[in-house]
């Protein structure tokens, strides 16, 4: 027989009334199916044994259909159910996991580096201006003073204009760095100095002008523009995310100085509601790190104001103390100063970092300060290694008052651009503090 049983009890064209009888059903067929659900085989069967088969065969038909329609049924049902696989933030660092990284590392101390060939942080990492060469050769001179970490500084644009560029010129740099033991702490944004800045070939120094070719980070037009936030959300994502288990890394300063006006030398061009907008976006930049989850700890320094009591700082350094895996400050005055700062941050019981630091003429000096920081045991960062570009053995004050020639005392940096020591003594106190303090 052919398979012709259909819905609503067709008998086959062989089968007829009375008592004329068949031969053989060779099968039955459930509808919709290919294969048989019943083979039957027999040599005589009457019409009313037929009808009696048929019953009990279509109530499994029936049930094997309603089966099938039930499953069908409940399929989007269970799909409707499953949740969403959610995304987890990794939170601000215990204490406990902030002082098990910071015994890890040994006393840290180096400085904030961008070679002597670079007026700022796109000039060190655009192709046609990264140097290795003179990275290579100034870092060999950190590491033979004892420094074994740096500080330095990325910039958004960067990752718009030449993303993976970017990101081999950053390994490149890091294997450099590694190759001469120093670990780097990468600041992703920067409030300070010029607002407007520009990929593509940077404008010579302004002669004896402290830092007159540094940029912000991001710039001021996009500052004022959420719409192109999502660009730095992947930058920060991407980027931190590339890196996030990268030995070769410190840790990420999300942002320096980020309630910086600029002072005297952009206050004319300066928003005044710039703090404004840059408080919540440094929260979303923290948040935004947290999420690529890097093994490395995250922090923003405090820089300025008093910070005796958590509850009457200013809102932007309260987020930045909170957020922060690691505590780190700034610090260019005296000593005792110094000291003071360090007993204020204690009570956030976290290692500390003074990202910034040593500025002679303020009082702020590698004689002064490095004892303290041994004591306490804070890691410690100063401002400038080689006499270059950036032109920062001049001091701030250049902006508003003539030089004609270099300062009698330099402002920052450790060498001229030869690598002689700008003055030997500080080099042998550097030297002779980090042996003594990292003899394991």
């Amino acid at each position: 027989m052919k398979d012709r049983y259909l819905p609503g009890l067709r008998e086959p064209d062989n089968l007829h009334k009375g008592k004329k009888q068949i031969k053989s059903i060779s099968r039955i067929t459930a509808p919709g199916k290919a294969g048989p659900l019943h083979t039957i085989n027999m040599r005589m069967i009457s019409h009313n044994s037929v009808s009696r088969l048929w019953i009990p065969i279509l109530a499994l038909t029936v049930l094997a259909g309603c089966k099938n329609k039930e499953k069908e049924t409940r399929s989007p049902e269970v799909t409707r159910t499953e949740k969403p696989v959610e995304k987890k933030t990794r939170a601000v660092w215990t204490k406990d996991r902030a002082h098990q990284w910071y015994e890890e590392q040994p006393w840290l101390v180096g400085a904030n580096f961008n070679p002597s060939t670079s007026i700022n942080q796109l000039e060190m990492w655009q192709e046609d201006s990264f140097d290795p060469e003179t990275i290579d050769r100034e870092l060999g001179w950190a590491e033979a003073i004892g420094m074994n970490t740096m500080r330095v500084y990325l910039h958004d644009l960067l990752h718009k204009q030449d993303k993976e560029g970017f990101y081999d010129r950053v390994d490149q740099y890091l294997d450099i760095a590694d190759k001469h033991h120093i670990r780097t702490l990468f600041v992703l944004f920067d409030s300070c100095w010029d607002p407007f800045p520009e990929t593509g070939k940077q404008r010579d120094p302004k002669p004896h002008v402290h830092n007159s070719g540094w940029v912000q980070s991001p710039g001021q037009k996009v500052l004022q523009d959420s719409t192109r936030y999502g660009r730095l959300e992947r930058y920060v994502k991407e980027t931190v995310g590339r890196f996030k288990d990268d030995k070769r890394i410190l840790g990420w300063d999300v942002w320096n100085e980020p309630d910086n006006m600029t002072g005297p030398s952009y206050e004319k061009v300066e928003i005044s509601n710039k703090v404004d907008l840059v408080l919540p976006l440094l929260k979303k930049v923290f948040i935004w790190a947290r999420e690529a989850n890097p093994s490395q700890p995250l922090t923003s320094g405090v820089w300025t104001g008093d910070w005796s009591v958590h509850e009457e700082m200013h809102p932007m350094h309260i987020l930045q103390l909170e957020q922060s895996d690691v505590i780190s400050f700034h610090n260019y005055d005296h000593p005792e100063d110094l000291e003071e700062k360090i007993k204020q941050l204690q009570r956030y019981g976290r290692p500390m970092l003074c990202t910034e630091y040593m500025a002679r003429p303020n009082g702020s000096t590698f004689e002064g300060f490095l004892p303290i920081a041994r004591k306490y045991n804070v890691g410690m960062y100063n401002w400038g290694l080689v006499d270059g570009k950036t032109q920062t053995k001049y001091p701030w004050d250049s902006w508003t008052k003539t030089y004609t020639s270099e300062p009698k005392v330099w402002f920052h940096e450790v060498f001229h651009a030869d690598g002689k020591p700008y003055k030997k003594s500080e080099t042998e106190l550097i030297s002779k503090l980090t042996t003594e303090a990292n003899a394991r």
